[in-house]
């Protein structure tokens, strides 16, 4: 049981609360992926594993981009890496209009990607400075509380259009056209607000009562930041362990997403339209969980809660996969709870000690959405065998997380003998 701590400075708070809006907006975009894929299958004609397409674009603007936003942020500044991630993400939601054939929807989709790791390489590593190290897991994960929040808002309001009609024909270009614009507007507020830039100090002299506490600074690019991925085999083998957990819950959870709707509806458990309202619930219980993990990380041991959720997304895969009809379902969905925590705390335990080394560290760990690119062979899988086997990939994924929390915790257990 740890000491609890403020979870932020007071003078951090307005920084904090509008790099949190940015949190919600890439939850909604992603999310609409897990139902864009059902909708392309049945107005294109196209098979799951063609679908997963969607997915394999999308997540290749991350691992495409993630070292050149990286390399851009620490040049100019996290604010100008947010407003040319918005200004991306915003152009490529609008390519949606002109668009009407399936790579025109890739290509878009492309662009999009390219913002969203933008966003997420400033926002990740900037919430953990926000205070405390002690809450740095808390704190990201009560940011990430808000990407749950679009996650689900995305798949109830965009599934609700898209499968209103059985027969399907609605414009799919509309929600994007809608989000275009609004992403523009909340680029252009960004333009006008300052967002101080926050150095890490480099080292933390002992008995100095200020060490581990990072620099407040009203510059857009910091001084003596490291940049690039140059250094970076000198982060440790324990950054190393968590980019490869980081990759394989992505694995996971992407696949799962992308997979439900076209899970639940191949086994006749539901409509497509129920479909997207039960995703919509689990997201919202992925919400639930990444604020209670939030809250409950303030009492104790980050590692050891990402060692409890571990065990719990692997004992759901295992469920799901056994066919046991409304219990796999059930456990399908308790999964969100499990899972929930996982992103942010790997992320800050990776990063934790790296001090002007984060950013590239970030950018690097940014790569890690390529593991959506895991639902291709969940999709092949899914085309060639039966509903349930296509879990195997998630599970294998839960199992590497589940390695790096016994090896973190053990870590941390060693620390503080």
């Amino acid at each position: 049981m740890k000491s609890q701590h403020k979870l932020t400075d007071k003078r951090y708070v307005v920084p904090f609360v509008l790099i949190t809006t940015l949190f919600f907006l890439w939850g909604f975009a992603r999310a609409i992926l897990d139902v864009l894929n059902k909708h392309f299958q049945d107005e294109l004609h196209i098979s799951i594993t063609q679908s997963s397409l969607i997915q394999v674009t999308t997540y290749l603007g991350y691992f495409l981009m993630a070292i050149p936003a990286g390399l851009f942020i620490t040049r100019y500044g996290y604010r100008r890496g947010v407003v040319f991630g918005l200004t991306l993400f915003g152009l490529g939601s609008l390519a949606f209009i002109p668009g009407n054939t399936f790579t025109a929807f890739l290509a878009a989709l492309f662009v999009i990607g390219c913002g969203l790791t933008f966003l997420e390489t400033a926002a990740n590593p900037y919430v953990t400075e926000l205070g405390d190290k002690e809450t740095a897991s808390s704190r990201l994960n009560l940011s990430q509380t808000f990407n749950g929040m679009g996650c689900f808002m995305a798949t109830l309001l965009v599934g609700s259009f898209l499968f209103s009609d059985e027969k399907g024909g609605a414009d799919v270009s509309v929600p994007y056209a809608i989000m275009g614009v609004l992403v523009l507007l909340i680029a252009l507020v960004f333009t006008r607000v300052e967002l101080p830039e926050i150095e890490a100090p480099l080292s933390s002299p002992e008995g100095d009562t200020n060490a581990g506490k990072p620099a407040f600074k009203s510059n857009e690019a910091p001084s003596g930041a490291v940049g690039g991925a140059s250094g970076t085999w000198s982060f440790g083998w324990a950054f190393w362990f968590g980019l490869l957990a980081l990759l394989s819950y992505e694995v996971a959870e992407i696949s799962i997403n992308s997979y439900f709707v076209n899970f639940v509806t191949g086994t006749g458990w539901m409509s497509k339209l129920d479909a997207s309202r039960v995703v919509s619930l689990a997201l919202v219980i992925f919400m639930v969980g990444r604020f209670l993990g939030s809250w409950i990380m303030r009492r104790i041991e980050a590692e050891r809660m990402l060692l409890y959720c571990a065990v719990g997304t692997v004992a759901c895969m295992v469920l799901t996969m056994l066919d046991l009809g409304k219990v796999s379902l059930v456990a399908l969905i308790a999964n969100y709870l499990f899972e929930a925590i996982m992103f942010p705390t790997i992320f800050s335990l990776s990063v934790q000690g790296l001090g002007n080394k984060k950013k590239s560290a970030s950018s690097l760990l940014m790569m890690t959405p390529i593991g959506g690119c895991g639902f291709l062979l969940m999709g092949w899988m899914a085309d060639h065998t039966n509903p349930f086997l296509p879990f195997l990939i998630p599970l294998a994924g839960f199992a590497v997380v589940l390695a790096y929390a016994v090896s973190s915790l053990a870590r941390a257990n060693a620390k503080s003998a």
